[in-house]
Formats: structure tokens, C-alpha cells, sequence
């Protein structure tokens, strides 16, 4: 079955090469790119597609915001998440979100090919790389962060001021008043036993949750 798949990335030269990928293996008839999360949405509501193949950051949104209305408005669409990162932890509260897969960008071509196919048979996908950490992050006995216990927007919200972003910043990024993000600002810090942002800013740094990327990754509700 040849597929329809929708490329959304904000790096040309990503799309290009994932394009040239799949064009080269014959599994597409056709192949779409988008730059933006709002460029991604409206090619969806324009067209019909197989598969949507979405970037977990984006210049105007991130992937997960993007996957939250593709999923409310086509809820039978495979998007499959594309990210550079395999840790399990992210790759979990993606598949929680609906995605249909989770596809490490160090993926090989092959594994691409293979992945794009498999969710638009209405199975599941994860690249190798992510179902190792996957495994590991689920095993009994593995350690589980302190910020596990944080909602979606909690941890966007530490991730974002470990980041070095203001409460106004955030609060324009992610539509919310500056009231809402202080209340997550203040939620998280209890739930993680922390004082102020400089405890805060050290457990980001430590964990690694401090590329703009990983904040991301819990962008939804």
C-alpha cells in the first residue's frame, strides 16, 4: 500500500532527508512538509493523510500541543513522535498522549521505513533505542525521579524556569496567565520538596530537563 505521510519538522534538511528516505523505498505516494505546528494543522484539515510524522519541537508550538489537536479533531490519524531524545520517560508520557509511535531520530533508514509502515497499519511503534530505555524506566526496581510525580504542566514548568525562562515567558508560550504558572511554580516545589528557583534550577541542570526540547515533551494536559 503506497502511504500519504506528512513531514513536520522545522529543520529543512530533516524533511528532506526523510522525504528522500521514504520516496526511495517506494512506501509513499506522496509526502508533505510543514515548518510549524499551525502549518502542520492546516495541512491536515486540507488533505487526507496516512501518517503524520511530527517533531516534538517546533518554532511555534511544540509536538505534543500539535498532537493534542490532531488527535481532538482526527482521532483515527497515526502521528508518530520524531525526536533526537530516547530517554523512556519522554516517550512514555508520549505514547500516554496518543501518539502512535515514538521514533528516535537516530533511527536507521530502515527502522524509519519500517516505522511509518507499521503505524499506518494501526499498530504501535518504538525504535529500538527507546524501547531499551523504556524497558529500563519501567523496571520495578529503577529509580524514579523526583519530578515523576508532577502533572504535565507542573513539569513543563520546571523544565522551562530551570531553563532560565521567566513566569511571563511561559505564560505567553503556553497561553496561560502568569496567576496559573506561580500555582505550578508553587504545586511543583512542594510536591519535590524544593525552597526557591535556584534548587529548582539545579535539579533541572542535573537531570539534564534544561534543552528547550525536553521541556517540551509535556506540553500537554
Amino acid at each position: 500500500m503506497m502511504l500519504r505521510v506528512l513531514i513536520a519538522d522545522d529543520h529543512t534538511i530533516v524533511r528532506q532527508g526523510v522525504r528522500q528516505l521514504l520516496m526511495a523505498d517506494g512506501v509513499v505516494s506522496a509526502v508533505g512538509e510543514a515548518e510549524t505546528g499551525a502549518q502542520a494543522i492546516e495541512l491536515v484539515r486540507q488533505s487526507h493523510w496516512d501518517v503524520v510524522l511530527l517533531d516534538i519541537s517546533l518554532p511555534d508550538t511544540n509536538g505534543l500541543e500539535v498532537l493534542k489537536q490532531l488527535r481532538r479533531d482526527h482521532p483515527c490519524l497515526p502521528v508518530m513522535l520524531f525526536s533526537m531524545y530516547d530517554e523512556g520517560q519522554f516517550a512514555l508520557r508520549a505514547l500516554k498522549a496518543g501518539a502512535a509511535g515514538y521514533l528516535s531520530k537516530r533511527a536507521s533508514a530502515t527502522q524509519l521505513v519500517h516505522a511509518v509502515r507499521q503505524v499506518a497499519s494501526g499498530r504501535k511503534y518504538v525504535s529500538p533505542q527507546v524501547a531499551e530505555s523504556l524497558a529500563d524506566y519501567l523496571a520495578p526496581d529503577a529509580d524514579r525521579p523526583a519530578h515523576e510525580i508532577l502533572s504535565d504542566r507542573e513539569y513543563q514548568t520546571l523544565c522551562m524556569i530551570g531553563s532560565g525562562k521567566r513566569l511571563t515567558d511561559i505564560a505567553n508560550a503556553l497561553s496561560l496567565s502568569v496567576k496559573t504558572v506561580s500555582v505550578y511554580r508553587s504545586r511543583l516545589l512542594e510536591k519535590m520538596r524544593l525552597s526557591n528557583n535556584a534548587e529548582l534550577t539545579f535539579y533541572v541542570m542535573q537531570h539534564g530537563l534544561a534543552d528547550p526540547e525536553m521541556a517540551g515533551m509535556a506540553a500537554f494536559a
